[in-house]
């Protein structure tokens, strides 16, 4: 079973509140964006058609780190060692073929905007399926480098990453799949990022908004935990 007692979640409806609290996901919230399974795990299901939030205009139905209480979650990564690890199938994608199933992400800050320091991006190329980690290399620059972390990773393949950033500043993106490949990156990020208030997410990420309301994204999330230490 998933622990969602510090997260909340946004879905891409159209008309309805987008934002999921933590309390709505504590008493058993359901939609056809967000399911939960007899087995425990979790379905995410974003639309390309799925309405969006401000300052995006891609629909989504991830979970946002919270306090227990609900609060938004914020942290600096010089002030602990900070860790989000997933086991997950993405079964569907949209026609541009990408989907982010994981984010290190940065509140607007002066200058900053609203950048992810990382994205854990699933998309095909030449068909085949690739998991790859997009470091953005400074905060409030468009400029990111992307790593891959495994291939050969089709839909319906279930695969595991974790993502490290210790107090030091510096990130690990480890990646598995049921295939047996295995890789870990890592880099020191830039400084810069110290200052900002950073924050986890979690589910799909939809990088399209063309197509039918058929087209979209889907992921099953089998394991998901998150620690600041």
């Amino acid at each position: 079973m998933i622990d969602l007692s510090t997260w909340n979640l946004t879905v891409p409806a159209s008309h309805d509140s987008t934002l999921i609290s933590t309390q709505q996901l504590a008493n058993g919230y359901r939609s056809p964006y967000f399911r939960r399974n007899d087995d425990g795990s979790l379905t995410f299901w974003a639309p390309v058609t799925g309405g969006t939030t401000s300052g995006s205009a891609y629909p989504r139905s991830e979970l946002r780190e919270t306090g227990r209480d609900g609060t938004p979650v914020f942290w600096k990564y010089d002030r602990a060692n900070d860790r989000l690890a997933a086991v997950l199938t993405v079964e569907r994608l949209p026609s541009n073929e990408k989907l982010i199933v994981g984010q290190i992400h940065s509140k607007d800050e002066p200058g900053s905007m609203r950048d992810p320091l990382l994205k854990i991006r699933y998309r095909k190329v030449d068909g085949i399926g690739r998991v790859e980690a997009v470091v953005r290399r400074r905060p409030g620059e468009n400029a990111c480098d992307s790593h891959l972390l495994l291939d050969g990773v089709r839909p319906g393949d279930q695969f595991g990453y974790r993502i490290d950033l210790d107090s030091r500043g510096k990130l690990q993106v480890a990646a598995s799949s049921e295939h047996g490949q295995s890789t870990t990156f890592s880099q020191q990020v830039d400084p810069r990022w110290k200052k900002q208030n950073l924050y986890f997410k979690a589910g799909v990420y939809v990088l399209d908004n063309q197509g039918p309301s058929t087209e979209g994204g889907r992921a099953t999330f089998h394991w998901l935990d998150s620690a600041h230490r």
